[in-house]
């Protein structure tokens, strides 16, 4: 080991170093505040003014992070956030939390890692450790992030030391969040892997070491692609069973008695997030420049992809049957963030089923408690934007000609649903134990909830 680890290893051990987290986002955020918890000085680097004002005044800005939180560590010192790349140059340590999206033809878009690894070379120092969190496709750490590392002149492993840890964050889970969920980590070389393992096993309860970075970077993609497979053939089956006038919610709940052998996933409208939609695609990338064709993980996006237009298609002919048009009917969006009990829209399908309606010529509105409005971020195509959510009375209820409940949140009171409305077509099999006037359809074609029965009793002769 020589000088810079041994002096870096000294730091972290006695929780003397200065730690960086770039991008303050649902990722971001968290880590820095478990970094402060851990008893680190932290500096958050965001390129977002309005982030970093809301920051330094003790507030957060997402929803798994409480302001009483930031404000405890802003109050103490432990944290601070600027938009100056300069602070990098004082930072033991730099952990990127940053964007990685697709582009319009599902490519990988890594300009956000490179202009962070830009913004890194421009103010590296000899005895830093650099962590790369941002999901992306093997290879990424070595052949396009220390590449750029390197144009500084200094060296991995003389100088500096790189790691890859895929994050982890399941926005809205209570049980597990980032303190407490297994951290895997790799390095570009073996002294790299052994600076991250000092650093962030001082933080996290458990520590998964892998062999290299590529490992770790292939690690978050198949997490994320093996979610995404069978989510696809739960929305598959949830199609099955409607050509088969059967509940898919029953089936899988039957199907998930098996103590063994079977993993529960459910179907829904679409995926959405910040992960399962977009990760796998770096892999079939990846595969691709290698001249392997990841069929299944391709086969999958294309079912999950047309969960909307076929969520749209029992819509029209749920109204069809109540003997009106979509055109011009009046239908409310239950829920628009992309899972229950969360206020994130990324990637949600509800706004894909949102701008169908309306080309379809339907009256849209929509009611989410936790995004009171959808703004026009140039990806949408949703016309009458902004649209803010409007609260659901018995009056408009009653005036609707279908709600279609997209997502779950807890806090919406589905009673009422059934009560007010007089049609329902139920993306996620809320409304089955619920009673009411409504009529109700659901993602497959049986929405009946049997009676429980006693088991059966049969007398033994003996």
């Amino acid at each position: 080991m020589n000088g810079n680890a041994l002096q870096l290893g000294e730091k972290l051990s006695q929780r003397k170093s200065l730690s960086a987290v770039v991008g303050l986002g649902y990722v971001g955020l968290p880590l820095a505040m478990e970094f402060a918890n851990a008893g680190y000085d932290v500096v958050g680097f965001d390129v977002s003014e309005p982030v970093v004002a809301t920051l330094n005044s003790g507030r957060a800005h997402i929803q798994d992070v409480s302001s009483e939180e930031v404000e405890k560590h802003v109050r103490s010192g432990k944290f601070r956030a600027t938009t100056d790349p300069s602070i990098l140059a004082q930072c033991d340590t730099i952990c990127v939390c940053v964007p990685t999206p697709l582009n319009k033809i599902k490519d990988p878009d890594l300009s956000f890692v490179v202009n962070v690894a830009g913004a890194i070379r421009d103010h590296i120092r000899a005895g830093q450790l650099i962590i790369l969190e941002s999901t992306t496709y093997p290879g990424t750490t070595r052949e396009v992030f220390l590449p750029i590392l390197e144009q500084s002149g200094l060296r991995v492993d003389e100088d500096f030391f790189v790691c890859f840890s895929p994050e982890r964050v399941d926005p809205g889970n209570t049980t597990w969040h980032t303190l407490n969920t297994p951290k895997v980590i790799g390095g570009v070389s073996p002294l790299s892997l052994e600076m991250g393992l000092t650093f962030y096993g001082s933080i996290f309860q458990t520590m998964v070491p892998v062999e290299s970075a590529e490992a770790a970077e292939l690690v978050k993609v198949y997490e994320n692609t093996f979610r995404m497979v069978n989510i696809a053939l739960a929305n598959e089956m949830a199609q099955t069973c409607d050509r088969l006038g059967l509940d898919v919610w029953g089936v899988i709940e039957a199907a998930a008695t098996k103590p063994f052998g079977f993993m529960k996933f459910m179907p829904g409208p679409g995926l959405g997030g910040h992960c399962i939609p977009l990760d796998p695609h770096y892999l079939s990338w990846k595969m691709r420049t290698l001249e392997f064709k990841t069929r299944l993980i391709e086969l999958a996006s294309e079912i999950n992809s047309d969960m909307p237009a076929y969520v749209v298609r029992k819509v029209a002919r749920a109204l069809n049957d109540n003997s009106r048009a979509v055109r011009g009917s009046w239908v409310l969006v239950l829920g628009i963030a992309y899972k229950r009990d969360v206020d994130d829209i990324r990637e949600s399908p509800a706004l894909e089923i949102i701008r169908q309606l309306q080309q379809e010529g339907a009256q849209v509105l929509y009611h989410d408690p936790l995004c009171p409005v959808i703004i026009d971020d140039g990806h949408t195509r949703i016309t009458g934007l902004p649209m803010r959510s409007v609260p659901l009375t018995p009056g408009l209820l009653s005036a609707l000609d279908a709600v279609v409940v997209v997502t779950d949140h807890t806090s919406v009171n589905y009673h009422d649903i059934a009560q007010h409305t007089s049609l329902v077509i139920d993306t996620r099999g809320v409304m089955r134990n619920v009673k009411g006037s409504a009529r109700v359809v659901g993602l497959s074609g049986s929405q009946a909830v049997p009676e429980p029965q006693a088991p059966a009793l049969y007398a033994v002769a003996g």
